[in-house]
């Protein structure tokens, strides 16, 4: 092996820095040594011993306090949160000496947690906005040089072309996916622009660096396409309405074939039915259908003598005796009294309360009988009773 290709002490020194910075930014989301946080409450306890830390200023916590801080969280969660933030340096000892007790926290651990924070509001947008603004203030920096000119460049456009093939899978999948990563699409001009600005300035300044710009050209353009494409299929999926917060049918049919049973049963809860018609025989149908009455032609009426027809003027009126029946029926419901509730005479026997109920109805329909029935707007239910449904009303008597 050659002396080139072996690293120096340096070389690891520097190398170790980096990925001790790295360790510092994403403390608050790691589980352990290698893993990421799977619990958004471990992150919370990485927050709250920050805030705490940044609080109790240059003396730092103790262990009681940082446990103070935590109480809310079960002491195991916080002693592996203590652990995990230690060991990869975002709490460190105040003075690094045997048995020490008051320790503080890494100011970059605190700016990566406030950067994953912005990055979880909108996806990024907000970022690339942060890093178009600082390249422009870099490019007009007179101490800037083209070799840092070419590299944030070819970092822009990495960022571009990977932004660029993420909108355009988000465009080719389902729609609810497209829908939950939205915010990406926001202010995708404005984003163009700034980029497109900060290319002509490179350009302008440094001419030699024409293929890394045209790179990040290429790079603009391809991530102008994918925005535009995903944004017109959003819209489309809205409908006329363009309402965004509509579910698209694609949601409902996945959730039809994903869903258990109780919750589709859930959906209906709090809807009311008819109840389903009971179940007839077959034998029983076609019975019903052959006694039905059929249809018969009108047949014309037979011509009328021209000489007058007495008809039923000399019979007696054939109404009388029913008239008298149903005044009879009338005056043993009210027993004397000038009205009587339904409810309280339809109570028993629901054949007979019906054929009670008909006959109170058809003495309220005849003018010639001086009673009459009033009903309620009220409806109530019992489904142990017989009838289910009733509303109240009165049967009373009225002056002729």
């Amino acid at each position: 092996m050659s002396s080139e290709s072996v690293p120096s002490l340096d070389d690891a020194l520097a190398g170790e820095a980096v990925l001790g910075v790295y360790r510092q930014m994403f403390a608050a989301l790691a589980r352990d040594s290698g893993a990421v946080v799977d619990d958004p409450v471990l992150v919370d306890v990485a927050e709250t011993l920050l805030a705490a830390f940044a609080d109790a200023g240059e003396d730092g916590l103790s262990r009681e306090q940082m446990r103070y801080v935590c109480r809310r969280y079960p002491a195991e969660v916080f002693e592996n949160r203590l652990r995990v933030l230690r060991g990869l340096g975002a709490v460190r000892e105040v003075f690094p000496k045997p048995n020490q007790l008051r320790y503080r926290a890494s100011f970059t651990s605190v700016v990566g947690l406030m950067f994953v924070r912005r990055m979880m509001l909108d996806g990024g947008q907000s970022e690339m906005h942060r890093l178009l603004a600082l390249e422009r203030l870099n490019v007009a920096d007179p101490r800037m040089t083209a070799a840092q000119a070419r590299a944030g460049a070819e970092g822009l456009a990495r960022a571009f072309r990977l932004w660029s093939v993420e909108l355009v899978t988000l465009t080719n999948g389902t729609i609810e996916e497209l829908r939950a990563q939205a915010p990406k699409l926001w202010g995708a001009e404005d984003i163009l622009a700034g980029a497109e600005r900060l290319h002509g300035a490179i350009l302008s300044r440094w001419p030699e660096l024409d293929r890394a710009c045209t790179e990040l050209r290429a790079a603009l353009y391809a991530y102008g396409d994918a925005s535009r494409r995903a944004a017109a299929r959003l819209s489309d999926s809205a409908g006329l309405t363009r309402n965004l917060t509509l579910l698209p049918p694609e949601t409902w049919r996945t959730f039809a074939r994903t869903a258990s049973r109780d919750e589709l049963a859930a959906v209906l809860d709090g809807f009311v039915f008819d109840a389903p018609a009971p179940w007839h025989e077959p034998a029983a149908v076609v019975a019903a259908v052959a006694d039905a009455p059929r249809a018969v032609p009108a047949r014309p009426a037979p011509p009328r003598a021209a000489l007058p027809d007495g008809g039923l003027a000399d019979r007696a009126d054939a109404g009388s005796a029913e008239a008298d029946r149903l005044r009879d029926v009338a005056e043993r419901v009210l027993r004397g009294r000038d009205r009587a509730p339904v409810e309280a005479l339809l109570d028993g026997d629901w054949a007979a309360a019906r054929r009670l109920l008909a006959d109170l109805s058809a003495a309220h329909l005849r003018p010639e009988l001086p009673y009459r029935l009033v009903w309620s707007d009220g409806l109530a239910a019992r489904p142990d009773a017989a009838p289910a449904w009733l509303s109240s009303g009165v049967f009373e008597r009225v002056d002729a």
